[in-house]
């Protein structure tokens, strides 16, 4: 495994997390839907089972508010940089990239919010499930346009 493809990774995971927040805050703007509270409850469902006091309640829900912030994006870029390693520096078709990338980053958030018991992915709607996969996929596509950017095509010097 080389170090330059994690770190390429994780940066395309960077970017493919930014890609996720302005589509899902394009989302809250254009239906005036609120934002999800999922992010905070599962810090605090973390924190509980971890046995972490994250103050009193004013500093806890702030707490929890940043926090969900930092865990989103450190699964966006663990994924990228977690991808990065297995591709193995290969450029890959953006269609499998986006799936790959989006798909996992999706699987992982919705595993946890029904293992965490925060939302039952079963009883969603059709509207439910297009609000998940619509940014997840934004993440995919600007993940695996990134990586494929900073990685030259085969036959190309430095």
């Amino acid at each position: 495994m080389r170090a330059s493809g994690v770190v390429d990774g994780a940066i395309a995971g960077a970017v493919g997390s930014a890609a996720l927040n302005v589509v899902s805050y394009l989302d809250v703007a254009v239906r005036a839907r609120p934002t999800s509270s999922t992010p905070e409850e599962t810090v605090g469902r973390l924190a509980g089972l971890a046995h972490v006091d994250l103050g009193p309640e004013d500093r806890a829900a702030n707490r929890r508010s940043g926090l969900g912030a930092v865990l989103g994006y450190a699964l966006g870029i663990g994924a990228g940089a977690g991808f990065g390693a297995l591709a193995s520096g290969r450029r890959m078709p953006p269609s499998v990239a986006t799936a790959l990338l989006g798909g996992a980053v999706m699987a992982t958030t919705i595993g946890s919010l029904a293992t965490l018991r925060i939302s039952d992915p079963r009883t969603w709607s059709r509207s439910d499930w297009v609000a998940d996969l619509v940014p997840h996929l934004a993440y995919g596509m600007a993940a695996a346009a990134t990586l494929n950017r900073l990685r030259p095509p085969s036959g190309r010097c430095g």
